[in-house]
């Protein structure tokens, strides 16, 4: 199963990755917030072995704040 990290602190909140991923498995979250102010991305916890690990939510975040291994 792919692995996907998100560095919290460089999200902001821009929603490429959550149109990007084919999965539909990143949403932004309800419970954080940055340092910036910002609810960054995660992964749906329940939909998290959807993953397929094409990393297209890395590809398109311009903060590089995505890592996809698999």
């Amino acid at each position: 199963m792919p692995k996907v990290t998100f560095k919290d602190e460089w999200c902001q909140t821009c929603g490429l990755c959550i149109t990007a991923c084919p999965m539909k498995i990143i949403k932004f979250s309800e419970s954080r917030i940055n340092k910036k102010g910002f609810a960054p991305a995660e992964l749906i916890e329940s939909n998290a072995s959807k993953c397929t690990g094409c990393a297209m939510c890395a590809t398109m975040c311009p903060d590089y704040v995505i890592k996809v291994e698999k």
